[in-house]
């Protein structure tokens, strides 16, 4: 393998000071947008987690905000980055498996399940890969 020069209009754009800060908040915002519309919209944040079958769906309704709203300000700090990063996914894996479990389904369901599952586990990815960045670890070669 043979190493290729970064182009350096992209090497420019990689220095930007607050691009590791843009990065998370894009990471964030799914976990961000989610648990604020959850907090304004408490009832409907009751029949989402009353919808899969957890119960009382008051404390985990209130637990799933929490999370996220929580998980995703760590995120954003460097100092614990990887705190929030391991929430969010953590979260992100027990919330997939509940709401995706795209083996239980058949037809057009189980591949609309099957991608958002992976889409999932793409983000999960994200966030271990942001924790790894903000912690000044390189990714393996």
């Amino acid at each position: 393998m043979t190493d290729v020069a970064v182009p350096r209009l992209i090497a420019w754009v990689l220095e930007l000071p607050a691009l590791d800060l843009v990065a998370r908040l894009g990471l964030a915002s799914p976990f961000l947008m989610s648990g604020v519309v959850k907090l304004i919209d408490f009832t409907g944040a009751l029949k989402e987690v009353a919808e899969l079958g957890l119960k009382p769906a008051g404390p985990f309704a209130a637990a799933v905000i929490v999370t996220q709203l929580g998980g995703s300000l760590l995120f954003l700090t460097s100092r614990y980055c990887w705190l929030g990063a391991g929430i969010l996914a953590g979260f992100t894996i027990l919330a997939t498996l509940l709401a995706h479990p795209f083996w239980a389904f058949e037809g057009s369901d189980r591949g609309r399940h099957t991608a958002t599952f992976f889409e999932h586990v793409a983000i999960v990815g994200g966030l271990a890969m942001m924790a790894l960045f903000v912690n000044g670890r390189s990714p393996s070669q």
